[in-house]
């Protein structure tokens, strides 16, 4: 092959879901991949000479999914909480006294979660990843390079904030011990400007346009940021076109405090701001009312679905046909393994669909298997800024697509690929994965990295931390007796009438 060629592979045999709307034929087809485009899709023995030639015949070929949010920095911390509301969770997560690791270990940790999403059929994430105390350039870097080896397409963005943690929440001062309030005020975190500057410079050469593994612009929520910061964060990525991510109305309460800290619920309070624009994903947006959803149909921005999340938290579910019926586009997202345990997107796609059927009995206007796949392809890469090049098995598009076996149980009797796929596979069928047209798993198996070898590392330098993620758990009882508190009040406070219900009385 000439250098200067781009490499032709040929997927041949292959039952696919082809072009924006997923569609199934009946018919096999080969699908030729020239460099990180899809190139040609045609009958069975039509096309040309191919570099390598790999045969699909008895797979089903899909896009790739596209996990909208991740947090790598709780994948340590997968399964050690349950049954906890977000407001009491995260502070088992973001503990007083962090657990140091070292670059090596936060290659581990990310190593973790680009894993199982490969596994999974995910080949594109998008890492919401805690700052900490400090910027510490070595330790992204090491997150970084996991993501370059492994292969997955990554945006990584920074959880930007410029308030202390306590100051996110309502009613502090009537909960919150006075000494403790002033403990956690003082604590070090990064200073505003550091944390724009570290995006600014990292997208000169990671641009996620031009780079598979990239950067994006994170505002970890508009509760969590003055009104100058989330400007300058807004004006951040439109200097550099990145898209934006934020956690937007997650729970009640954060409805409360939209209320409390802004005069009104917090979506319509980022469009009074101008921060709503095509290429912002608003994470979880569960509590909404009609208003907001008419705003983000405006501004073209995302709500992203994290129903397996909601769930888990009790956080609620997001009225997703509203949002459809609007016109606006929805993704979906994992969130983090401490409250999730899994990144699973098939997972997330099975509970998009299946939990839109407790929303009213109108079974007509409940979410299909079809409409998940959608959120969890297409629509996620337009939420990215990739437009429709970005989820979708057409020509032209980028070729990050994956194949799963047919010949199994899940696929047995092969009635309707989507249904079956989004509601019975969970990824033991996956087969084959391509980033950017380059093989990454390839029979099952992960081709870059030595799995089993890294898996074993990750569990022996665990031993040593474990008990350090126990003390520092510990640690934090009294904010939980506080923050129990706060949760109670918000709770006893009433909401806008015309706020979409989100959860069972």
């Amino acid at each position: 092959m000439n250098k200067n060629s781009k490499k032709r592979t040929l997927l041949r045999n292959a039952r696919a879901l082809l072009g924006d709307t997923l569609t199934f034929d009946g018919q096999l087809r080969d699908v030729l991949i020239e460099g990180d485009r899809i190139a040609a899709i045609e009958a069975v023995g039509t096309l040309g000479a191919a570099d390598q030639v790999i045969d699909l015949r008895d797979h089903l070929l899909v896009p790739g999914l596209v996990n909208g949010h991740q947090h790598s920095h709780e994948h340590f911390q997968r399964g050690r909480t349950e049954n906890l509301p977000l407001e009491l969770w995260m502070h088992l997560v973001r503990t007083r006294t962090p657990v140091k690791l070292t670059p090596r270990q936060v290659y581990l940790r990310t190593m973790i979660g680009a894993i199982e999403s490969l596994r999974t059929g995910c080949t594109t994430l998008v890492d919401d990843t805690a700052l900490g105390a400090a910027i510490d350039r070595e330790r992204i870097d090491a997150a970084l390079q996991a993501y370059d080896d492994v292969g997955i397409r990554a945006l990584v963005g920074f959880a930007m904030m410029d308030k202390p943690i306590v100051d996110n929440f309502p009613f502090v001062e009537k909960h919150v011990p006075a000494a403790l309030a002033v403990e956690l005020r003082a604590a070090s975190r990064p200073a505003p400007e550091a944390q724009l500057a570290l995006v600014r410079d990292l997208a000169r050469e990671r641009h996620p346009q031009s780079n598979r593994v990239g950067v994006l612009v994170s505002a970890s929520a508009p509760q969590r940021c003055t009104e100058p910061f989330l400007q300058a964060v807004r004006g951040l990525a439109d200097d550099l076109a990145l898209p934006v991510i934020t956690h937007v109305q997650e729970t009640r309460l954060q409805v409360v405090t939209g209320q409390l800290f802004f005069g009104c619920p917090m979506v319509e309070y980022l469009d009074r701001i101008g921060f709503l624009k095509p290429a912002t994903s608003l994470i979880h947006a569960v509590w909404l009312n009609p208003r907001e959803i008419d705003a983000l149909a405006r501004t073209g921005a995302t709500a992203q679905h994290n129903p397996w999340s909601n769930l888990l938290l009790g956080s609620g579910v997001q009225p997703v046909r509203e949002l459809l019926d609007a016109g606006v586009n929805v993704s979906l997202g994992s969130d983090g393994t401490c409250s999730t345990v899994t990144v699973n997107m098939l997972n997330v796609l099975g509970s998009a669909a299946a939990v839109s059927k407790l929303r009213g009995d109108e079974h007509t206007r409940w979410l299909s298997a079809h409409e998940a796949l959608h959120a969890g392809t297409l629509a996620g890469g337009r939420a990215l800024g990739f437009g429709e090049q970005l989820g979708s098995v057409r020509v032209g598009a980028i070729a990050d697509l994956v194949a799963y076996r047919t010949g199994t149980v899940t696929f047995t009797p092969f009635n309707d690929p989507v249904r079956q796929l989004v509601y019975a596979e969970r990824g033991a069928g996956l087969s084959l994965s391509m980033v950017a047209g380059k093989v990454v798993i390839e029979g099952g198996a992960l081709t870059r990295i030595d799995e089993a070898a890294l898996l074993r590392e990750i569990e022996h330098d665990f031993t040593e931390l474990r008990p350090l993620y126990a003390a520092a758990e510990a640690e934090m009882g009294p904010m939980l007796d506080a923050v129990e508190k706060i949760h109670r009040e918000g709770l006893a406070t009433l909401v806008a009438p015309d706020t979409y219900a989100s959860r069972l009385p």
